[in-house]
C-alpha cells in the first residue's frame, strides 16, 4: 500500500535513523512480528523487557510507512467521544477505555526516559472547542461523564477561551492529560535499545507467505530465508487488512502542514494540543523544535494519487483555517504531506487473536489514538504471551459487540 506522500517532517528531520539489516539467513526466535513501525517498536521492545525473544520484520525501513508521517499527537480523548463509546461498549467499557489512554500517555513518558537515545516527549495539555453553537450541549455533556469518571478538566466558557487562546469560540474543554513523541524517533530508539538486548530487527525484508504449524508458524520471505517462531504478531497497520477474513476498518486520507521556526516559547496557552469537535477535525501542536504542525481536512476515502494531487489545495486550507484562528501568528508552510489512516466502528484498536489464525495476535491501533493504541497492545500482548493475564484483553477484542466495519 502508499501509505502517504513524499516528505513528511519526521522523516527530513531524523533520516533513516539506525539502519537495519534485511534478513539472509533461516532465524529462529520465540515471537516474530511483522511490522516495524511504532506498533512493532513497542512490541517488540515490551517483550524483550519480559525475556521473550523476538525478532522484528518490515517489507520497508524501519518507521517509513505510516509511522513516518505522523503527526505524534498523544490524547486520551478518543475519536469517538465518550457520550457515544457509552452507547456503544457500555459506561465501564467507554470510561475505561479512555483511562487506559490517559494512562498510556504516562507510560509513554517513562519509557522515553529510560531509552539511551531519548527521544523529544513532552506533556501538554489538550483543548478541544465547540465548532458550532450547536456542539455545545454535546461538549458539556461530554464534561460531566468525564468529569464523574475522574478526569481533569476545565469546561471554559466564550470568555475563558478568548483570554486564554485568543480566539472566540463557544464553549471548550481543557484536559490536563496531553502531550507530544516523535514517533519516528520514538521507533528507531526502540528498535536501536531492542536490538542491543538482543531483539532481532530486519527491514527491506518482504513476507510472502505463512505456514501455520502445530507449534508455532514459519513466515517466507522473498529472498527464500525462513523465520520459524512460535507466536506471531501482526502490527504492520493498514496493511493489516491481507491477514483479516473480514474488513474492520474504514480507510481515510489525511493532510498536515509544518511551519517554518517561529521562535516563540509559548504561541497559545501551555502550548497545548488544539482540536476541534467538527468531523473531521482540524487539530495543531507547536513542536519542540518551536515550529506549529496543522492537520485535518480529510477525505474519506483511500487513493493515493488523489491524496497527493490535493495536498496543495489542502495546504492552503488548512494555512487558511489557522490563521482565521490566530490571524497574529506568521504562518509559513515549510513542509507539506498526506497520508492514509483508517476509523473503526467504535473508534477503538483491535487487540487479540482470531481463529482463523492460530498462534497469531493483533494489534491493530487503527483512529486518531494509534500510538497510546500501540501502547496498551504492546501491554496487553506481551503480558498474554509472557503467561500473564490482562483484564484488558477483552475490551479490544474481535468479538466486542460494538465491533465490525466502520
Amino acid at each position: 500500500m502508499d501509505l502517504r506522500s513524499d516528505k513528511p517532517y519526521a522523516l527530513l528531520r531524523h533520516g533513516l535513523g539506525h539502519v537495519y539489516p534485511s534478513l539472509r539467513k533461516n532465524v529462529k526466535a520465540d515471537v516474530a512480528i511483522i511490522g516495524a513501525g511504532i506498533t512493532g517498536a513497542l512490541v517488540g521492545w515490551h517483550l524483550m523487557q519480559k525475556g521473550i525473544q523476538a525478532i522484528v520484520i518490515d517489507r520497508r525501513h524501519a518507521g517509513m510507512g505510516s509511522t513516518a508521517a505522523s503527526t505524534s499527537l498523544l490524547q486520551y480523548e478518543i475519536d469517538t467521544p465518550l457520550h457515544k463509546l457509552i452507547e456503544l461498549v457500555g459506561e465501564k467499557n467507554a470510561v475505561l477505555s479512555y483511562l487506559l489512554c490517559r494512562q498510556a500517555i504516562y507510560d509513554l513518558h517513562e519509557i522515553c526516559k529510560q531509552l539511551p537515545d531519548k527521544p523529544a516527549f513532552a506533556l501538554r495539555p489538550s483543548f478541544q472547542f465547540a465548532s458550532y453553537n450547536n456542539d455545545v450541549k454535546e461538549l458539556e455533556r461530554e464534561y460531566f461523564l468525564r468529569k464523574r469518571a475522574g478526569f481533569n478538566l476545565q469546561l471554559l466558557s466564550v470568555d475563558d477561551i478568548i483570554r486564554l487562546f485568543g480566539f472566540n469560540k463557544p464553549a471548550g474543554l481543557l484536559s490536563a492529560d496531553g502531550g507530544i513523541v516523535e514517533a519516528y524517533e520514538l521507533t528507531h530508539a526502540l528498535l536501536k535499545h531492542g536490538q542491543e538486548k538482543g531483539m532481532l530487527v530486519y527491514d527491506n525484508t518482504l513476507v510472502t507467505g505463512i505456514d501455520y504449524e502445530q507449534k508455532g508458524v514459519v513466515l517466507q520471505t522473498e529472498w527464500g530465508f525462513k523465520v520459524e517462531a512460535k507466536q506471531l504478531v501482526i502490527a504492520c497497520g493498514y496493511e493489516s487488512h491481507q491477514y483479516l477474513p473480514k474488513k474492520i476498518e474504514k480507510l481515510h486520507s489525511t493532510y498536515s502542514i509544518i511551519s517554518e521556526p517561529m521562535f516563540i516559547n509559548e504561541c497559545w496557552h501551555q502550548n497545548a494540543l488544539i482540536w476541534e469537535t467538527a468531523n473531521p477535525y482540524l487539530y495543531m501542536r507547536p513542536t519542540t523544535d518551536q515550529r506549529i504542525l496543522v492537520g485535518g481536512k480529510d477525505d474519506a476515502f483511500y487513493n493515493p494519487a488523489k491524496r497527493d494531487a490535493s495536498l496543495p489545495r489542502k495546504t492552503k486550507q488548512l494555512e487558511h483555517s489557522f490563521s482565521r484562528l490566530f490571524p497574529d501568528i506568521p504562518f509559513r508552510t515549510d513542509f507539506a504531506w498526506a497520508g492514509t489512516f483508517a476509523s473503526t466502528k467504535d473508534g477503538l484498536p483491535y487487540i487479540g487473536s482470531i481463529p482463523e489464525r492460530p498462534h497469531t495476535w493483533f494489534a491493530l491501533g487503527f483512529g486518531g489514538n494509534g500510538i497510546t493504541f500501540s501502547l496498551i497492545a504492546a501491554q496487553i500482548i506481551s503480558d498474554l504471551l509472557s503467561g500473564k493475564n490482562n483484564a484488558n484483553s477483552k475490551l479490544f477484542g474481535f468479538n466486542r459487540p460494538a465491533g465490525g466495519v466502520a
